[in-house]
């Protein structure tokens, strides 16, 4: 089972992310699980939101204690949440950041995308999560960048689907790069 947690703010589509993420992984003919966890409901608010990604049905119900990737949609939460608790000594990290990943502390290996600028420039709202998913897809490989970007198009009407899989398929362009530079190195 491949176990994902997606760290962000209310506002963010943190949910939104993680039902995207499951809708790409079931079109593949996976069993997957998507479900958030979140104290106030108000913008601005910390949420987590968890996938489960398996080739057999799943049965567990609770959160992600243990995950394979880690996804941060807001890096001001590096400050104040411990979102890498729990991350397996081989686990992925993706963070929407601009500037270089090793201004953040991280572990080594953790991949940043300018998801929000992305964002901005294609969609015009600062909203990461379908950036961030294409960037999921190069990074880990365990969904196809068509799923997700058949999974956006089924969630949103025509014109903002389309501005968000121009910024998926940009941040998993610029990821997928990263990632073979890194191999390069």
């Amino acid at each position: 089972m491949f176990a994902v947690r997606i760290h962000g703010r209310g506002g963010q589509g943190v949910v939104t992310a993680a039902e995207l993420l499951s809708v790409a992984a079931f079109t593949e003919g996976r069993h997957a699980q998507a479900f958030p966890s979140f104290g106030s409901e108000r913008t601005g608010a910390p949420v987590v939101a968890f996938c489960r990604i398996d080739t057999r049905p799943i049965r567990t119900r609770e959160p992600i204690a243990i995950a394979d990737c880690v996804i941060v949609q807001d890096p001001t939460l590096l400050r104040h949440v411990d979102v890498l608790a729990g991350l397996r000594p081989a686990g992925s990290v993706l963070v929407n950041w601009a500037g270089p990943v090793d201004q953040l502390e991280l572990p080594p290996g953790a991949v940043a995308v300018a998801a929000t600028q992305l964002a901005l420039r294609h969609v015009g709202r600062p909203v990461p999560n379908a950036a961030l998913l294409g960037g999921f897809a190069a990074l880990t490989g365990q969904v196809r960048l068509e799923s997700v970007l058949d999974a956006i198009r089924g969630r949103f009407p025509a014109s903002l689907a389309a501005a968000n899989v121009a910024a998926a398929q940009e941040a998993y362009d610029l990821v997928r790069a990263e990632c073979e530079e890194r191999q390069d190195a």
